[in-house]
C-alpha cells in the first residue's frame, strides 16, 4: 500500500493525490497535520531517501528563518536528532508530500518524483 502524507492546502500534494487516485493505487492518506511523523518514521524516512535531514526540511520557510537560520549563519551545526526534533516540534518544517511504497520513498516536488515509486 502506497501512504502519502498530505496536507490538502498543498497544490503539490493534491496533485500527487490525483495521480494516485488516476493511477488507481492502492494508498493511504496521512493528513501529517493530523497525525504529524514521529521520530522513528521520520528517520526511516531520511534513511530510505539518502538525504541528510536538512534536505527535507523547508529552509526558505519564515519560520525556519525566523526560529533557526541564525545558529546556521553563526557557524554552529545542529546534529542529526536536533534536526530530527525540530522537525517533530515544527511539521509544517517538512518537505511534502512524502509518498512512500514499501522501501521507497519520494518527496513530491516536483510531482513527476511521484512516478518513480508507485511502478
Amino acid at each position: 500500500m502506497i501512504v502519502i502524507y498530505h496536507n490538502p492546502e498543498s497544490k503539490d500534494a493534491n496533485k500527487c493525490l490525483e495521480i494516485l487516485e488516476t493511477s488507481k493505487s492502492n494508498h493511504k492518506i496521512i493528513k501529517y497535520k493530523d497525525k504529524p511523523l514521529d521520530a522513528l518514521k521520520l528517520s526511516k524516512i531520511i534513511k530510505l531517501l539518502n538525504i541528510s535531514p536538512i534536505e527535507i526540511i523547508r529552509t526558505k520557510d519564515s519560520l525556519w528563518v525566523k526560529k533557526f537560520q541564525h545558529v546556521l549563519d553563526s557557524g554552529i551545526q545542529f546534529t542529526e536528532e536536533e534536526y530530527i526534533q525540530i522537525m517533530i516540534k515544527y511539521p509544517e518544517l517538512i518537505e511534502r508530500p512524502i509518498i512512500i511504497n514499501g522501501d521507497k520513498v519520494a518527496i513530491g516536488e516536483p510531482v513527476t518524483k511521484i512516478f518513480d515509486i508507485i511502478s
